[in-house]
């Protein structure tokens, strides 16, 4: 299951947050997530959740964006969704549509935030 090495990477990205701005408390971490990252969102959620444990993050959300997958079609000279993740084209003409605009990432977006942490 790589969603632990991911959710590992994920707190250890927030520690380094947390020590550069002088301790403050990581409230939620926010994820944007594409439906091609191969992750799966619960695995994620739930490894999350167990490697935050005994940390800095303890307590911490992860708040997970899903983002459709959105192709470029030639044809039409406009991005569009794709109705499904089996044929890659264009929901309005049909045409085959390889240009992947949106889908892949596995992207922190945000952290919130809280007031510092006494010393």
């Amino acid at each position: 299951m790589h969603e632990l090495s991911i959710a590992l990477s994920i707190i250890e990205m927030a520690e380094e947050e947390i020590a550069r701005q002088d301790n403050v408390q990581v409230t939620a971490i926010h994820l944007r997530l594409g439906m091609l990252s191969g992750v799966a969102r619960e695995a994620l959620l739930s490894s999350f959740e167990i490697a935050c444990e005994g940390t800095a993050l303890q307590g911490s959300r992860l708040v997970i964006e899903e983002l459709p997958i959105i192709v470029y079609c030639p044809k039409c000279g406009a991005q569009r969704p794709v109705n499904t993740v089996e044929w890659f084209t264009c929901p309005v003409c049909h045409t085959a549509t390889p240009d992947i605009v949106q889908g892949k990432e596995l992207q922190v977006a945000a952290l919130e935030i809280a007031e510092a942490l006494p010393v």
